[in-house]
């Protein structure tokens, strides 16, 4: 199966070099649509941020006075509207670029696998999984991985 091409708004809210083309964020939002199984047309925005509107945002809404990698906000729609649009609006990622770039290096990663991973992880994020409970943990990074692995990107958890 495979996942209607999601429509995804990219806002580059800062200035740094290597940052993906739209492209590559559709690529990988699809895939990870794909791994979860998703059928529906979405659309999600992603914003590309510096590290003080990351670490506010993170602040205001999970109470973290810090920058973040990512942060998902699924959209809050009542299901019966939802079910009524022919694209359904998931929600907004949010990924700060310092804070990828600097993990990147410390993970002795690509950076363009590590832009790959954090929006894979958002967008499941944005589909309704989570990583607080173990059994959740690993049912999402099973899906992260897999869906990795389908762009020729190595396990980021060993």
């Amino acid at each position: 199966m495979t996942t209607p091409v999601p429509i995804v708004d990219l806002q580059v809210a800062v200035e740094a070099p290597g940052i993906p083309a739209e492209a590559d964020f559709i690529l990988w939002c699809q895939t990870a649509l794909d791994a979860a199984g998703c059928e529906r047309p979405v659309e999600i925005t992603v914003r590309l941020v510096d590290a003080e509107e990351s670490r506010s945002l993170n602040h205001e809404y999970r109470d973290k006075d810090k920058p973040t990698n990512v942060l998902s906000f699924p959209s809050d729609l009542p299901d019966f509207l939802l079910e009524q649009m022919e694209v359904v609006p998931l929600g907004d990622l949010v990924i700060c670029v310092p804070v990828m770039a600097a993990e990147a290096v410390e993970q002795g990663k690509p950076e363009r696998d590590h832009w790959a991973h954090l929006t894979l992880h958002g967008t499941l994020h944005l589909l309704g999984y989570d990583h607080i409970e173990d059994a959740d943990a690993e049912e999402m990074e099973a899906l992260e991985i897999a869906a990795l692995s389908r762009l020729g990107i190595a396990n980021p958890y060993e």
